[in-house]
């Protein structure tokens, strides 16, 4: 079976983490703090905050910015649930709007479309490691006074007009599941340049701690810590950073073969008439996270359909990303109701991931090719 992605591990990661059980300190500490360090500078940002997830990332974001039940903001339906479901989670109310055809993500004028008196903020997504145009987008959140918080989960290593892609964030949000071409199993990261804003998320994500666990063991005297506002506990382990710090090492080559493999499959796949595929803006460059393609109009056959046969010959994709409006998590909602999102749908609808992963063999893609050609004769 040639599967849609596999996580590049190997023996360096499985050390680094031996190491840490080894050390007796194995809860956040001090690989946490050097794996945030060099983050942060490998992603051109001042301070990194490491948290268990990406969603956990996100919440904290919204948390930070103080919004809540009356507040609006404006986040793609073309998204992980869990982009919408941050916002809900600090009681506000997500409104969706549309995305680009080519590069699936949202816009200035996809968002301008959909601001209100109510918008606090946006959640803009590099979807599928693909940029969003940053400067259009904060110019115009700076116009209307509105936050934006830029959803990173699967853009490490892109980047946007020649620097890292989130360089110029007030707040991202980034994730290290396995799907995603740096991972440390679970675990997620928040960077930022504000260095306030740093300062109180390690406290958010550490139960609203003045002194971290980490701190009070590193000195010889008594230190109490008091706990200075309702938080939460959305730590990482010093495991998953010791394995996280290998897979940082490792991101440039990995980014340098998908790219590579990624232009493989446009060649190829330029045989299929009708057929379109995520390929590089002309403002920035995409870590080919994942490799969707939209089905041709002519071809009546479902997303599904194709699937099935590619399953039936060994074969492991996914649908396209979902549209989340459509979800039965949103579905039926004031939410789900106000949107009118006819690019995200079409795209939801005639999508699919194809497989691409560092260890991925060019008899494997041809096989992938040719089954998907067979498939949409």
């Amino acid at each position: 079976m040639i599967p849609v992605i596999k996580p590049f591990l190997g023996e360096e990661e499985a050390l680094a983490a031996a190491e840490v059980v080894r050390s007796g300190w194995v809860a956040q500490g001090p690989r946490v703090a050097e794996f945030e360090k060099r983050f942060a500078a490998a992603q051109g940002a001042g301070h990194g905050v490491a948290v268990s997830n990406c969603t956990t990332g996100l919440h904290l974001s919204m948390h930070v910015l103080g919004l809540g039940a009356g507040d609006e903001v404006v986040v793609p339906s073309f998204s992980f649930i869990a982009t919408a479901n941050a916002v809900r989670y600090v009681g506000a109310t997500p409104v969706f709007c549309d995305v680009d055809p080519l590069t699936g993500n949202v816009t200035a004028e996809t968002i301008a479309a959909v601001i209100t008196p109510r918008t606090r903020a946006v959640i803009a997504v590099h979807q599928g490691g693909m940029p969003f145009d940053v400067d259009a987008v904060q110019a115009l959140c700076d116009e209307h006074g509105i936050q934006l918080v830029h959803d990173s989960a699967c853009a490490a290593g892109s980047t946007y007009k020649g620097k890292p892609v989130s360089s110029t964030a007030n707040l991202a949000a980034w994730s290290f599941h396995p799907r995603k071409l740096l991972t440390t199993g679970e675990g997620g990261m928040v960077t930022t340049n504000d260095a306030d804003l740093a300062v109180r998320l390690r406290k958010l994500r550490e139960h609203g701690m003045s002194v971290s666990a980490a701190d009070r063991h590193a000195t010889n005297s008594v230190k109490l810590e008091a706990y200075e506002e309702v938080a939460f506990n959305y730590r990482m382990t010093d495991m998953q950073a010791a394995v996280g710090l290998i897979q940082l090492s490792k991101l440039d080559g990995v980014i340098a073969k998908r790219r590579e493999l990624a232009e493989r499959y446009h060649k190829m796949l330029a045989e299929i008439d009708g057929l379109t595929w995520v390929s590089d803006p002309e403002y920035g460059t995409t870590n080919y996270q994942s490799f969707w393609v939209v089905l041709p109009d002519s071809v009546e056959k479902s997303v599904v359909d194709v699937l099935t046969e590619l399953l039936g010959k060994g074969i492991s994709g996914r649908r396209g990303i979902m549209a989340s409006h459509l979800e039965p998590a949103y579905a039926g909602t004031d939410e789900a109701e106000r949107a009118t999102l006819p690019v995200t749908e079409h795209l939801t609808r005639r999508s699919l991931i194809l497989p691409l992963f560092h260890q991925m063999t060019e008899s494997e893609q041809d096989q992938v090719v040719s089954a998907l050609a067979e498939s949409l004769k």
